[in-house]
């Protein structure tokens, strides 16, 4: 995964059409079409992406050998089409609707579309008025959505990332991102939205009737998104998520095996003709557990594993129950290595090493009791797996914001691990989580605005809290092909 989130990667192609593709402008909209070399008329899959066209050449073949008239456009502003590039603008749903009703009045359309894309072109797929069936892979839902967790704290790293290599102008850049540590984080970068970009309302989830097909990474920064747009779809829904990061089977995670390395091309196309023939009903999923061999169907939410803070049985605090929270020196979210500290960075847990193989499959949350000394603070707990060799291994990461006393819950996000025998669990409990997320000043200040920075002291309450784990039994799991569970 890079920062800049690169559009995911291209559906192979099989059977590649002979003819290269043509370029048409729809309202000044470079479009390039490709169609099947079989007799019309076709359905038609479209992509309105910002990361151009032409990257998508691989993705029309594909598409038009399994039969589909196949459209990849740039989105206004960017690259051939004309206008203004504005990121998340009104303008994506109008000009979804003006190149749907112009597909629908060629001669070779037979009147049914599929709106596709990955990250910002999952945005644009799912803003399409019209469509008959919609696939986001990665989808990055909105500018809000984006740039803030559920829970508040701002999404630096990658934004700023994302934001320097394609915000401005009409073609994406491979520049650098600027110091992260740089105050205030709205005037980091000069480009065009990014100081609106902090100020941007959530909007309600996206949802639709049509068929829906979400493709999703554990690894990925907008994992949960992609879940939650799943479940609250009200249409036919299916969910592919694997052991990748953002660009799916070509950002493989270090738990991923070969039976993880799925055909996308394959499989979007015949879940598209399952979609549009109207052969879907309900919800269904098929989630890659990492380092196994296996897909299984998403359980439901009823078992797991209780492991409480200060137990030796469960989580034995080896130090921080008072910690500082020092946005000078946070901790970071790029090193899982643990320094010597005096006083203590951060609150820290361990477990006794796993009597047999566990496997997790679903949401996680901490539970905790603790209590901060200024008035607004983040709460970033971070959860590794301590192999039996020795190494670290990032397992899910959760942050909050809180300005009122209490225990409250820190959501970790959906798990699909296998821990093998021997394993042990680390938590760890800070007060940041840099450069992913910005550094919350503890001066009760916008951290977006803030310019002056104060420690915070932290105490933790090891007897109220506890870490709550998805373990299901092998005898619960349900194993799942996702070239039969998906497309029916």
């Amino acid at each position: 995964m890079t920062a800049a989130h690169p559009a995911a990667p291209r559906p192979s192609v099989s059977s590649v059409s002979p003819e290269p593709p043509t370029t048409v402008r729809i309202d000044g909209l470079a479009t390039d079409v490709l169609l099947p070399t079989g007799p019309g008329p076709h359905p038609a899959v479209l992509v309105r992406t910002p990361y151009d066209r032409r990257s998508h050449t691989a993705e029309l073949a594909a598409w038009a050998a399994h039969g589909f008239a196949a459209l990849a456009q740039d989105v206004r502003g960017r690259y051939g089409s004309r206008g203004d590039w504005r990121p998340y603008g009104d303008h994506e749903s109008r000009d979804a609707a003006t190149t749907l009703r112009w597909v629908r009045d060629q001669p070779w359309s037979d009147g049914r579309a599929v709106a596709a894309g990955a990250s910002y072109a999952a945005y644009c797929a799912l803003a399409a008025p019209g469509a008959d069936a919609v696939l986001a892979a990665v989808p990055a839902l909105g500018p809000a959505e984006t740039a803030r967790e559920p829970t508040g704290p701002e999404r630096l790293h990658a934004r700023a990332g994302w934001w320097t290599a394609h915000g401005r102008g009409r073609a994406s850049t491979a520049a650098a991102p600027p110091d992260l540590r740089r105050l205030p984080v709205r005037a980091l970068l000069d480009t065009p939205g990014w100081a609106a970009l902090w100020d941007a309302p959530r909007r309600p989830p996206r949802t639709g009737d049509v068929p829906l097909l979400a493709v999703g990474g554990t690894r990925d920064p907008f994992a949960e998104d992609t879940v939650r747009l799943w479940r609250g779809w009200r249409g036919p829904a299916r969910l592919l998520l694997g052991p990748w990061g953002h660009g799916l089977t070509a950002d493989p995670a270090p738990e991923a095996r070969p039976a993880h390395r799925v055909p996308l091309g394959r499989l979007y196309a015949r879940w598209a003709h399952a979609a549009l023939a109207g052969a879907l009903h309900g919800h269904r999923a098929a989630v890659g557990l990492g380092d196994s061999d296996h897909w299984y169907a998403l359980p439901d939410p009823a078992g797991a594993a209780l492991y409480r803070f200060g137990d030796p049985a469960g989580l034995r605090l080896l130090h921080g129950a008072e910690f500082t929270a020092d946005p000078e020196h946070p901790v970071r979210s790029d090193d899982l290595a643990v320094p010597a500290r005096t006083p203590a960075d951060r609150c820290l847990l361990a477990g006794p090493p796993l009597p047999r193989p566990l496997d997790l499959l679903g949401p996680a949350e901490v539970r905790l009791d603790a209590t901060a000394d200024t008035p607004s603070a983040d709460w970033a707990v971070r959860l590794v797996a301590l192999t039996p060799d020795g190494h670290a291994r990032p397992l899910a990461t959760g942050v909050v914001r809180r300005t009122r006393p209490g225990p409250f819950t820190v959501p970790l996000g959906h798990l699909a691990r296998r821990l093998d025998a021997g394993t042990r669990l680390r938590v760890e409990v800070a007060g940041h989580h840099f450069p992913a997320h910005a550094r919350n000043p503890h001066t009760g200040e916008d951290p977006v605005t803030a310019t002056r920075l104060t420690a915070s002291r932290r105490t933790v309450r090891p007897s109220g809290s506890h870490l709550r784990l998805p373990a299901v039994p092998r005898a619960r799991l349900h194993r799942a092909d996702p070239l039969q569970e998906i497309p029916t």
